[in-house]
């Protein structure tokens, strides 16, 4: 067993929508919702293994596997991908009797965090985003790192080599400190072929790909500015995956939005600087002002 297997054992799946959203939860209190990002092989407990002990000292919380990923059902709708998670999210805490809760997002997890905060502002609390996506992302070339994740399905398919490339030179600034339990682990999840056949983070194609893109490009909506909620944005100076400028765009948009940049830090901030973000988090999700 391995050190992120042992903190599963609470887990369980609901309904949403027909589908199955499985998630593992700790502690108690207010509810906090750890959303991971759409790397290959990507599980909240992966994403989460070094955050989720402390956090749950203060706060009851709920790590899903975002849909497509890992327990839950393997299907996303590629012509709103954001708008699809965020409903998803919404429907978990529905489905689990939650009225609202804090919610953290990553990347992937973090453009379904903001989506939510949009469509259904009532549900979410104070809003942590590391990195996310859809800031900008129509407006430029895709980085280095999202052109890596975007092609590890097409072409010659998935690989140990590439994900161990995508993980280690992309994800996190240091790609010495990634642990070979942590890239096979991600690898195994990433090769499953209900993902293979259907994987959850693809180029927008067809005769809707340029409306999609749009879709998923949050700076070309007007409802940005109108985002109340306490917000917090953590980005990693170094993110290969997407762009830390972001960040700015952020906090310079949303009227109650602050923004820390992580020095030597890549796109996984909450892995490489955790001691750092355990911090940063349970300061600000406590805050009441």
């Amino acid at each position: 067993m391995t050190s992120i297997d042992k903190q599963a054992g609470a887990g369980r799946a609901v309904r949403v929508d027909g589908r199955e959203i499985y998630f593992d939860e700790a502690g108690s209190g207010p509810v906090a919702v750890l959303l991971h990002g759409g790397g290959p092989g990507a599980t909240g407990l992966s994403n989460y293994s070094r955050n989720i002990e402390a956090l749950a000292q203060r706060f009851r919380v709920i790590v899903p596997d975002m849909p497509g990923y890992g327990k839950s059902s393997k299907w996303v709708d590629q012509s709103d991908p954001f708008g699809y998670l965020g409903r998803a999210v919404g429907g978990l805490l529905d489905e689990l009797g939650v009225a609202s809760a804090h919610l953290v997002g990553n990347s992937y997890g973090g453009a379904a965090v903001l989506r939510l905060a949009m469509d259904r502002p009532e549900k979410v609390d104070r809003m942590i985003l590391m990195g996310p996506g859809g800031i900008g992302s129509s407006r430029a070339l895709p980085t280095k790192g999202l052109q890596e994740l975007l092609n590890y399905y097409p072409g010659s398919g998935p690989s140990r080599e590439k994900i161990a490339r995508f993980i280690r030179e992309h994800l996190v600034f240091d790609g010495a400190s990634v642990p070979e339990e942590l890239i096979e682990l991600r690898y195994r999840a990433s090769i499953e072929p209900e993902v293979v056949a259907n994987p959850p983070l693809r180029r927008p194609s067809g005769p809707w790909a340029l409306r999609t893109l749009w879709r998923m490009d949050f700076t070309r909506d007007s409802r940005l500015r109108k985002v109340q909620h306490p917000t917090l944005v953590i980005w990693g100076t170094d993110d290969k995956v997407n762009r830390p400028s972001g960040g700015r765009i952020l906090s310079e948009t949303m009227p109650n939005c602050d923004l820390y940049l992580a020095a030597n830090t890549g796109h996984w901030v909450q892995w490489e600087r955790a001691d750092l973000f355990n911090s940063l988090a349970t300061t600000f999700l406590e805050a009441t002002s």
